[in-house]
């Protein structure tokens, strides 16, 4: 049975963490946090892909693999950043009756449940559909801006491993959308949070468009090929870490492990030229090399730079 429960326990978050308060948390609305990111350039942080304590193993009512979009939303918790919350979830999502796919605030974006099975986030009908990452509250302009970044980024990601359209209120949708759909939550994040920062779920929905329009006809999230650097700010992967790109095509096709010991095509999602994937296994088959980057997606170490 699936679980929808979000409940913050917040004086036993606050207990663990402290109490951060904060003063002047509001942006200046008349600069346009969109336009401060495209100007600047701003990269977003590159995904980290670390598995959590979560234990429900299920997958979306279309299958295994099958999300339907992204559901975007926020922590209402000030002060307490990716890191800290990942640990709170992955100490207490028992008791709490809640995880999600990603966090992500203004510095790093982490993801600890594979995005191809659902989580307990928004309720029993959004978590057999949507992926869902928490947008951590933070403090600052520049901050802000740094963390909308990071936020869009891995829902476009998303949206193109997965083969999906970019689809406001249908493929990308608030919690509070959500909430509004199935009756199943009373939530309105991120409304209220980006209201207090001069923004708005349009404004993250033309982000969202902005970097997934780019990465699909580029490769880059600022729509420039040959500018040098990883879609996602990174540098020299680590060991762990594939930087992936199909000179040839717009994708990096990825295929999936069969039970005998052979490779087959994953005919409805793909990886995105220029990106990084963390990997956990080598496989060889018919003289050709696979690494892991998913549970059962694997890719050709052709297309790894």
């Amino acid at each position: 049975m699936f679980k929808g429960k979000k409940t913050w326990l917040l004086s036993a978050l606050f207990a663990f963490f402290g109490i951060f308060m904060f003063s002047g948390n509001s942006i200046n609305a008349e600069a346009g946090v969109n336009d401060y990111i495209i100007s600047n350039k701003i990269q977003p942080a590159k995904i980290q892909y670390r598995e959590g304590t979560f234990s429900e193993w299920f997958g979306y009512e279309n299958g295994v693999g099958k999300p339907e979009g992204v559901v975007v939303h926020e922590t209402a918790t000030p002060g307490v950043n990716a890191e800290q919350f990942v640990a709170s979830f992955n100490n207490n999502w028992k008791t709490q009756e809640t995880y999600v796919h990603a966090f992500t605030d203004d510095k790093q974006t982490i993801n600890i449940h594979s995005a191809d099975y659902g989580v307990w986030g928004a309720g029993p009908a959004a978590n057999s559909k949507y992926i869902q990452i928490e947008l951590c509250r933070v403090n600052g302009y520049d901050a802000f801006a740094h963390s909308i970044a990071n936020d869009a980024f891995y829902v476009a990601s998303k949206l193109i491993q997965y083969n999906l359209p970019d689809i406001p209120g249908q493929t990308v949708l608030s919690h509070h959308q959500v909430s509004l759909m199935y009756h199943q939550t009373t939530h309105v994040d991120p409304d209220t949070y980006f209201a207090a920062q001069g923004y708005s779920m349009d404004e993250m929905n033309s982000m969202i468009s902005y970097y997934y329009n780019n990465l699909k006809s580029s490769g880059n999230v600022y729509g420039d090929a040959n500018s040098g650097s990883n879609t996602n700010g990174s540098t020299t992967p680590s060991a762990n870490v594939l930087h992936v790109n199909n000179p040839n095509g717009n994708y990096v096709p990825i295929m999936a492990l069969k039970s005998d010991g052979t490779f087959a095509n994953v005919r409805n999602r793909a990886l995105m030229n220029n990106t990084d994937w963390q990997t956990d296994k080598t496989k060889e088959s018919n003289g050709i090399t696979y690494r892991r980057v998913a549970t059962n997606e694997w890719v050709d170490t052709t297309y790894v730079v």
